[in-house]
């Protein structure tokens, strides 16, 4: 199974190889975006874009509602996975 994590394309860093730093959870990386850039979307249309990021590639664009509900569900599943602190 792939796991896609969201994360918004905030700043476009190399023209030439396609990379940009997107936030991803508040944490910024850099990643390429040579997949999700095309005739009818270019590079420079990419920033504020929210994207799908699997190993380092942003696979594809997703809206920011469906953003929104993914990270959702990783915290609720987060929640229920790790254990609980102790004071």
């Amino acid at each position: 199974m792939c796991l896609g994590i969201p994360g918004k394309i905030i700043e476009i860093t190399n023209v030439n190889h396609k990379l940009a730093i997107v936030s991803i959870g508040g944490v910024k990386r850099a990643v390429n975006i040579a997949c999700i850039v095309d005739e009818q979307h270019p590079l420079e249309a990419c920033v504020g874009d929210w994207v799908l990021v699997h190993v380092g590639f942003a696979m594809n664009r997703i809206n920011e509602e469906e953003a929104a509900e993914t990270l959702q569900l990783f915290q609720e599943l987060a929640a229920q996975t790790l254990p609980k602190k102790r004071n």
